[in-house]
């Protein structure tokens, strides 16, 4: 009886072998993770507030809550314009 003693496979072969299997798994838990985060539907990033505020005092100028001067006031006061104070008046200059 003969038997086989040669061309076997060699430890790169192995090596190689082992390397691609763990690849495959990375690649397989990573997409199943990917899909179950995605499906989570976490919430998008929030607008910022100015747009928000600025949507309410637009709404509020078209109701005619406020007028014109009013409107440009507050949204002087949303954008953070030093010229704009809480109380409508204008700055004080102080001379110097």
């Amino acid at each position: 009886m003969m038997w086989y003693w040669g061309g076997g496979v060699h430890w790169w072969a192995w090596l190689l072998g082992l390397v691609g299997m763990l690849a495959f798994w990375a690649v397989i838990v990573w997409a199943i993770w990917y899909f179950v985060s995605g499906m989570t539907g976490r919430p998008a990033e929030p607008p910022p507030a100015s747009s928000d505020a600025k949507r309410i005092l637009d709404e509020r100028l078209a109701r005619g809550e406020i007028d014109p001067e009013e409107y440009r006031r507050l949204l002087g006061v949303i954008h953070g314009d030093v010229g704009a104070s809480a109380d409508g008046r204008p700055p004080v200059s102080t001379g110097g």
